[in-house]
C-alpha cells in the first residue's frame, strides 16, 4: 500500500520532509554548483524552471511508486533550513527493494548531515515501509558519497568499469546494498 499521507520523519540534527514551493530558490541554488552537479545527473546551473516543474512533481507523487523517484526535502531541525534532499526509488518490478541517493548543499557537506538524513531514509524504507534490501551507487571518484554508505553499514558489492557514460565520459559505478536483517533499528 502506498504511503499516501507522508509528511516527514526527524531524526538527529536534520528531518526529511515533502518539497514545497518554498523549497524552490534554495533547491536551484545547491543544484547550481559545479561541485553539487558534478557526480549527478543534472548539469550546473540549474534553471528555476526545471527546479519548480521538480518540485511541483515531488509534490503530486507519494515515496512509494514503483519505479519512479521521491525525493525528499533535507532540513535543519533547529531552522527548517533547506539544506539538500535525499530520495529513494522503489523498484518497479520488486516493491520489496528500493535505491537509494543523497544530495547536500555545499556549505553542509561535511558536517554529518548526508550520513544522518541517508540513515533516516534507510530507516524510514526498513522500518516503515517493509523494504527487504535497498542498494545504491555512485561515481567511484565521489569519495564523500562513498563513505557516507559505507558509515551507514551499507556493503560495496561491485565496482562497475567504465558503466556510466556521463558528462561526456565513461566513469565507473561503485554498488553498495544493505539487507534489513544487517541493519539496526534506529527507533524512528
Amino acid at each position: 500500500m502506498p504511503d499516501d499521507g507522508f509528511m516527514d520523519l526527524a531524526a538527529g540534527r536534520v528531518a526529511l520532509r515533502r518539497l514545497h514551493l518554498g523549497d524552490v530558490e534554495a533547491l536551484v541554488t545547491y543544484r547550481s554548483s559545479a561541485e553539487v552537479a558534478r557526480y549527478q545527473s543534472w548539469d550546473a546551473p540549474y534553471p528555476r524552471a526545471a527546479g519548480e516543474g521538480f518540485v511541483r512533481q515531488m509534490m503530486a507523487r507519494h515515496p512509494d511508486t514503483a519505479g519512479e523517484w521521491f525525493q525528499f526535502a533535507v532540513i535543519l531541525r533547529s531552522t527548517g533550513e533547506l539544506i539538500g534532499d535525499c530520495a529513494a526509488r522503489p523498484h518497479a518490478d520488486d516493491f520489496r527493494q528500493a535505491e537509494i541517493g543523497f544530495t547536500i548543499a555545499p556549505g553542509h557537506q561535511r558536517h554529518g548531515y548526508a550520513t544522518e538524513a541517508a540513515g533516516c531514509l534507510l530507516g524510514y524504507l526498513f522500518e516503515r515501509r517493509r523494504k527487504h534490501r535497498v542498494t545504491a551507487c555512485c561515481d567511484a571518484r565521489n569519495a564523500p558519497s562513498a563513505g557516507v554508505l559505507e558509515r551507514l553499514g551499507m556493503r560495496r558489492e561491485g565496482h562497475l568499469r567504465e558503466s556510466t557514460w556521463a558528462k561526456g565520459e565513461w566513469t565507473d559505478d561503485l554498488l553498495y546494498a544493505l539487507l534489513a536483517c544487517e541493519r539496526l533499528p534506529s527507533g524512528i
